[in-house]
């Protein structure tokens, strides 16, 4: 792991309110939101590349939709002025968006990804960007996966989908890391 971040973006994905609607059920790591809060003050202060991601509907009827109070920001992720936004429609950031092109004009070889959900965008990008050459880091306590059941009616807990999701992606489109992992990292990049 290259210990200079400095120009690293940290891409926050779908940090909003629809997620918090009892529709999706039982979610895993409920600190998710603390951690990405961490990360982003982080960022903030050592005046680093901070992206968001925010997913939307053309379907009047869903959550994501802009009209709906429910597809905006929560409160710890709302973007600062000066930070750009990437609407996407589908799972992966990278398709329909600027995004690849918005990083490659500013040289950014490098980005941390968090946000929700693990196994939908969050895994969908993560891939992406690994796929498309960009030295990728996955934090895993600063993501989130809801219970679902398979095709075959299986029960899979959030914590089995997150754990899964976060399996196939390490060593592969990713580095995963936790928060405490990834700042220790950034306090050697300054004592380096």
């Amino acid at each position: 792991m290259r210990k200079d971040f400095s120009n690293t973006a940290l891409i926050i994905i779908d940090v909003q309110r629809a997620f918090e609607d009892e529709k999706w059920g039982i979610r895993n790591n409920l600190n998710a939101e603390d951690n990405i809060q961490v990360l982003l003050k982080t960022w903030r202060e050592k005046k680093y590349p901070i992206i968001h991601i925010k997913h939307i509907s053309d379907n009047d009827h869903s959550i994501f939709h802009p009209s709906k109070p429910s597809s905006d920001f929560k409160d710890i992720a709302v973007p600062a002025e000066n930070e750009p936004i990437f609407k996407k429609k589908v799972n992966s950031a990278f398709i329909g968006t600027g995004l690849e092109k918005h990083l490659k004009e500013n040289q950014i070889e490098k980005v941390v990804i968090l946000g929700l959900t693990t196994p939908h965008c969050v895994s969908t990008t993560t891939r992406m960007s690994g796929n498309l050459g960009f030295e990728t880091y996955l934090v895993s306590d600063a993501t989130a996966a809801f219970a679902i059941k398979g095709a075959d009616n299986t029960y899979y807990s959030a914590e089995q989908i997150h754990n899964v999701s976060l399996a196939t992606l390490d060593n592969e489109f990713a580095t995963v890391l936790t928060t405490k992992e990834l700042i220790q990292n950034l306090g050697e990049e300054i004592k380096a």
